[in-house]
């Protein structure tokens, strides 16, 4: 019973997942779902800078602190390991439809494309940073990222074994494509309104501050397998890593 519940616990997990994931698309994009970045809760502008602020904050505390190492080893006293990953990925799709749900429209028009070509060149990026976001969770161990392989092998009674290290597709471009595809998807708007530019500048600063600390988590994890790595490749831009002899190396 108890390993049945546990595949049903992770499983429920990623089904939240999926669903705080695809809305999250149409958030960002003001497509199809009634909450959007653009189409939130009316409120006075600075009620809805601070109510915003707050929303974001609850959900990078949330998804770092409980990302981190020492968090893990004291959590794990009170969460069986195998359900520690779905339970972070549940939460954090708590924080997400917390943010949808309570969002403050802040609808002055900063920028608008109005010619077709640049529209539909600013669409045709927002759809390639989700892909990237999408394809870069495959090229490491989607499964094992959202805690599915973990309640998996609990239900098969065998233990948690960690993923080797590898550098595949996009991670031989950039050591962080899921995020370099979150920060392309949300600056790419054809209409950027004020509640888009604080979504977007928010979670940009949110995500420079959590890649230092996951850079400092995976040198203390991996050693000089990871240092190796961070010279060769660059962090979020793709371009070549120039060294003092001159020459350009990559991984």
């Amino acid at each position: 019973m108890k390993r049945y519940l546990t595949i049903g616990y992770g499983a429920a997990s990623y089904v939240a997942f999926l669903v705080a994931f695809l809305y999250a698309i149409g958030f960002v994009g003001d497509l199809v779902v009634p909450r959007t970045v653009d189409h939130g809760i009316a409120a006075p502008f600075g009620q809805a800078v601070a109510v915003n602020m707050v929303l974001l904050g609850v959900f990078a505390v949330q998804h770092s602190v409980m990302a981190r190492p020492g968090f893990k080893r004291w959590w794990t006293r009170f969460v069986p390991p195998s359900i520690e990953r779905s339970t972070y990925v549940l939460l954090a799709s708590a924080a997400l439809v917390l943010l949808y749900w309570q969002w403050r429209t802040m609808p002055a028009v900063i920028w608008d494309v109005q010619q077709p070509a640049g529209r539909l060149a600013v669409w045709t990026l927002f759809w390639l940073g989700w892909a990237t976001v999408l394809a870069s969770s495959f090229m490491i161990n989607h499964f094992d990222l959202f805690g599915l392989r973990q309640v998996y092998l609990a239900w098969r009674g065998k233990p948690y074994t960690d993923i080797d290290f590898r550098v595949r597709l996009f991670y031989r471009l950039v050591r962080h494509p899921i995020m370099l595809g979150f920060l392309v998807a949300f600056w790419a708007a054809p209409t950027m309104t004020a509640g888009h530019l604080f979504f977007a500048i928010g979670t940009t600063a949110y995500i420079l501050v959590a890649l230092q600390l996951e850079e400092r988590d995976l040198v203390a994890a991996l050693g000089n397998q990871y240092r190796d790595y961070r010279g060769d490749v660059p962090m979020l831009l793709p371009l070549p890593r120039w060294h003092p002899a001159g020459a350009v190396r990559r991984s």
